[in-house]
């Protein structure tokens, strides 16, 4: 989307806008249905056997099953469009991209976002919600949040018309996994040994998995996890409480079993043998391993004031930590100790649970350190709007309690507040404290760094996720840590490339969302150390897009209501071009709205 857009715009920027009606069914309703049932792990299912595969589809479905219709005339679309057409009872979207038609699934497989109000740009298609990219020549995911790609169908153009030929089930499933390799050397019985072990199984963990699989790779691969259940939606936790384990799952147990990825629950990696490629867990066993990704995650941090141990205090880690809390908070008084994205998302699920709601925040306004003063300030009245109660600029000194249960909240700034539950989301500590005696290179603040092909300082040991700083190509390979969903699944998959000697890198754009109150606010590059914003829309009517910049250089932007601006953004980014001060701060964003190559 670089170069020259024909003759620049007026002010008015086109962009449709999302209703918040439509977005609350965006973060509630991920990977549609869920999975079928919950994994409960009990440390002994610790591997999956041979014969447990699934029937493959038969690869020759009848004539039948295949729906083809003419869907528009040839001059219905212009290059740089996309639409969404009927074909039977489903809908395709139909891309024209120089001069050729393609025809791919109409939802992002990720939250079901309609990406014909995406964004199309360098052959590929950009989701409006969470900037997943998709190829359009292929259907294949390229950029993340999600595991699944999209269905590509069959174009044909005859006597000035489109026709558009796809199976009735694709249609319908309106997702495609990846073709994967299957393991070919099952463990027999409790083998000691793997060829790829992976610790931690949140998305850098099990896009890992996936990617090996995906390229081919066939040798056993052993995902361990300090968790009771298979990977899960974890963002999902503290936006929606209520949700069942299974209702998170990312993927189903069947799934594991048909592509020979183990998973070891409640399994903790107490030490790691570099020397010998070897795992020690906790329960003694060792495992001896080829290459390893450490994808540890990080530990939420707790209150160290007096009164620590009282009950119903909770950092949200697990669907047991954010079902206990939505129970013990029902009609009465919730205390949430930190304004960040956790507890922001938190406090907003529990105003329509709880009988009061409090925020207790060091800081002058939320957010304060991603989105500065003035949408933080936005934001906040958004939430006192909704009976959220704000203490600023004080910290908990103690927790008082009644019988061993919480009952008040003692501040600093000397008031008490009342509280049953308290939930603490303070930040997170990255959880390497096993790595310390290995040898494994670790920072001061306990991140391991690695290079763009996430790799760390030992030969054949990758890291990924919460727990790394890696270079960020686009701020001048500054060494970041970026703890996010999407970022995760990005050094996942390169990690897995590197492993089986791809020579990928980490080039990915940052990408983040928050939900509260059925609104959504997405956000994308990396802000750390913006010295200005520029406002653009509504801040009262929460409809604004906001630039944040250093020097003279946008680094990141924020949106509510205005997609899919962010997406944009990120495709410009993601395309190597800059974006200037000066461009976002006329008003005139044409460059921005253009329909660019």
């Amino acid at each position: 989307m670089g170069g020259c857009f024909s003759k620049p715009k007026p002010v008015e920027l086109k962009i449709e806008v999302v209703l918040p009606e439509k977005d609350r069914k965006e973060e509630l309703s991920a990977s549609g249905k869920g999975s079928p049932r919950a994994y409960q792990g009990n440390g002994t299912a610790r591997h999956f056997h041979a014969e447990e595969r699934l029937p493959a589809p038969h690869p020759y479905p009848g004539a039948q099953d295949f729906m083809e219709a003419a869907v528009c005339h040839v001059k219905d679309l212009e290059n740089g469009q996309m639409r969404e057409v009927e074909l039977g009872w489903g809908k395709v979207l139909l891309v024209k991209d120089n001069g050729e038609f393609h025809a791919l699934g109409h939802k992002c497989p990720h939250y079901g976002a309609p990406l014909v109000k995406g964004v199309l740009s360098r052959g590929r298609v950009r989701c409006p919600w969470h900037g997943a990219c998709f190829n359009i020549s292929t259907g294949d995911l390229e950029d993340f949040p999600g595991l699944d790609s999209l269905h590509k169908f069959q174009v044909k153009i005859e006597k000035e018309k489109v026709y558009v030929r796809a199976s009735k089930q694709a249609l319908q499933l309106q997702r495609r996994t990846k073709v994967m390799a299957t393991c070919i050397s099952p463990s027999a019985g409790h083998s000691g040994s793997t060829n790829v072990l992976i610790v931690g199984a949140g998305a850098a963990g099990l896009v890992c998995a996936e990617t090996l699989r995906q390229e081919g790779f066939s040798d056993r691969i052993v995902l361990c996890t300090l968790d009771r259940h298979l990977p899960y939606d974890r963002p999902k936790l503290s936006k929606s409480l209520d949700t069942q384990p299974e209702q998170l799952a990312l993927r189903p147990k069947e799934f594991f079993r048909a592509h020979g990825i183990e998973v070891l629950t409640e399994a903790q990696v107490v030490t790691v043998d570099v020397r010998n490629k070897k795992a020690v867990f906790k329960d003694g066993f060792k495992l001896e391993y080829s290459k390893l990704l450490l994808a540890p995650g990080s530990s939420p941090k707790t209150l160290s004031c007096k009164g620590k141990e009282v009950e119903n205090v909770f950092t949200i880690r697990t669907p047991e930590d954010a079902n206990r809390v939505v129970r013990l908070a029902r009609g009465r008084n919730a205390v949430v100790v930190g304004a960040g994205f956790l507890g922001m998302e938190v406090a907003a699920y529990l105003t329509e649970k709880a009988h009061s709601v409090s925020v207790v925040e060091l800081e002058e306004t939320p957010f304060r350190r991603l989105l500065g003063e003035r949408v933080g300030r936005a934001l906040m009245k958004m939430f006192e709007n909704n009976r959220v109660k704000f203490y600023m600029q004080t910290e908990v000194l103690e927790l008082r309690a009644q019988e061993g249960k919480l009952k008040e909240v003692v501040l600093k700034s000397s008031k008490v507040v009342r509280a049953d539950v308290c939930v603490v989301g303070i930040g997170a500590v990255p959880a390497t404290g096993f790595l310390r005696q290995s040898g494994i290179g670790l920072d001061s603040r306990g991140f391991i760094p690695v290079n763009k092909m996430m790799q760390t300082n030992v030969p054949g040991v990758f890291a990924a996720g919460d727990a790394v700083t890696f270079p960020l190509a686009w701020r001048n390979n500054r060494k970041v840590n970026i703890p996010h969903w999407q970022m995760a699944h990005a050094q996942g998959r390169v990690a897995a490339q590197n492993m089986l000697a791809q020579e990928a890198e980490i080039s990915t754009v940052p990408y983040l969302w928050t939900a509260m109150f059925g609104k959504s606010l997405r956000y994308a590059g990396y802000g750390e150390g913006f010295d200005d914003v520029v406002i653009q829309g509504d801040l009262h009517e929460l409809k604004f897009v906001a630039f944040y910049t250093k020097g003279d250089e946008v680094i990141s932007v924020a949106s509510m209501n205005y997609d899919p601006i962010v997406s944009k953004v990120a495709e410009v980014l993601a395309s190597g071009r800059s974006i200037r001060k000066r461009e976002v701060e006329t008003g005139d964003m044409s460059w921005l709205t253009g329909k660019g190559s």
